[in-house]
């Protein structure tokens, strides 16, 4: 059983109206900008998932979605090593498509950077970059950035799809973890 994480709970960091009303902004922005244009979402699994299923709902333009899921993080590791591994691949071409990724987090960059040189490769019309947390001071490799929901401190963060140990991903909000406070066993 699942430590409670009210027990771990640092911080809400972003609380559910902060981040619904967010979201409804972002969704409201890709719209105008993709205004008369067919718009391709590639969701990155499986944290990217709940903050797409509220964004779509706020773009009223046409838009068809897709997923990907990458694997970049060591077994039990607390950030990604540099080393990407496509565990699930786009169905749909995305040849002469408007791309938006839809991510959950962006760390230090390498993920999305292989993301974005493999969906490059395919030609699409346009790709951009969409992410819900970007942790600014934790890049290593440049990634462009063209819609960010919000730039967070340097901590580790869980709720609203993302995940400890898979777990939580369910909670409405953004929280710190108390790594102090955290057992995992």
């Amino acid at each position: 059983m699942p430590q409670d994480y009210h027990e771990f709970l640092k911080k809400i960091l972003i609380p559910e109206d902060v981040l619904r009303n967010r979201v409804a902004e972002l969704g409201a922005e890709i719209s105008r900008d993709y205004q008369g244009k067919s718009l391709m979402l590639v969701c990155i699994l499986r944290g990217g998932v709940m903050f797409l299923t509220d964004l779509i709902r706020h773009i009223d333009i046409p838009v068809m979605m897709e997923f990907m899921a990458i694997s970049s993080y060591r077994a039990g590791a607390r950030s990604s090593d540099g080393h990407v591994r496509v565990t699930l691949d786009l169905a749909t071409d995305i040849y002469n498509h408007h791309v938006l990724v839809v991510e959950d987090i962006i760390d230090s960059g390498h993920t999305l950077k292989s993301v974005v040189e493999l969906l490059n490769a395919r030609h699409p019309k346009s790709l951009e970059i969409c992410t819900l947390l970007d942790k600014v001071e934790r890049r290593e490799v440049e990634v462009p950035v063209h819609y960010r929901g919000f730039e967070i401190p340097n901590e580790f963060v869980f709720g609203y799809g993302l995940d400890i140990d898979e777990f939580y991903r369910n909670l409405p909000f953004i929280g710190a973890v108390d790594l102090d406070k955290y057992n995992p066993h």
